[in-house]
């Protein structure tokens, strides 16, 4: 009985094929070894992608709009999908603004108004902390005050914002209760979730959103994802 050639030969050219004492060239479709086929082979690229740094599988999040080419990191969606949620439940309330932003003193002419211009150019309404926060005033209360009147609170992480909070001290107990509410994301900006840590052990237990893995623009863009209607 008449065997197959390809193990041994191979039909990569058209005369290998018709030479086959099988295939003989009849059936030009087939291939003797099955294709392997990718388990994502289904997903397009624009819904996730392996970054080129460090091999990390990206994905759309479940609330992006059509056509968004934002990706986010598995421990993103993490994070921000309880906050998402409860974000949802907030919107059907009425003047509640989308975004309140925390930051320190000193970043105020730097990081966190790029923030805020950036938040702002996106259409996100802010409750921002340099126009709406009385200098002098306890942190952790106009932060508690600020997620009243907004459906997200973010806080801009950076060396002087843990310089603040060091100096301050902040209270585990409301803090803790900030947390519960599944509103607050952190945005670390020029410094590590492990400087956080040390500072904050438990504000620093939530990862968030950092400019280490993309641009303060970034960040903005996935804000207003995480808080539009």
């Amino acid at each position: 009985m008449a065997r197959c050639t390809a193990p041994v030969y191979g039909h990569r050219t058209e005369s290998g094929r018709a030479n086959c004492p099988v295939c003989g060239g009849g059936y030009r479709g087939y291939s003797y070894y099955p294709s392997y086929s990718s388990p994502y082979s289904s997903l397009s690229n624009s819904s996730i992608s392996r970054s080129s740094g460090g091999g990390q599988t990206k994905m759309k999040a479940r609330w992006s709009p059509v056509g968004s080419t934002i990706l986010y990191t598995p421990a993103e969606i993490r994070t921000l999908t309880p906050v998402r949620e409860n974000a949802e439940k907030l919107s059907k309330l009425p003047d509640l603004r989308d975004v309140f932003l925390c930051h320190a003193w000193d970043d105020r002419k730097d990081a966190a108004k790029e923030l805020h211009g950036l938040l702002e150019l996106k259409g996100v309404t802010t409750w921002f902390s340099e126009r709406d926060v009385p200098l002098g005033s306890s942190l952790l209360r106009e932060i508690d005050k600020g997620l009243a009147k907004s459906r997200v609170g973010i806080v801009l992480v950076t060396p002087s914002f843990l310089k603040r909070v060091e100096g301050e001290g902040i209270a585990d107990k409301e803090l803790s209760a900030l947390l519960a509410r599944d509103l607050l994301v952190p945005i670390v900006h020029n410094t590590t979730f492990e400087d956080l840590r040390e500072v904050s052990p438990l504000l620093g237990s939530r990862s968030g959103l950092s400019t280490i893995e993309g641009s303060m623009e970034d960040v903005a863009a996935k804000i207003a994802e995480l808080v539009a209607s």
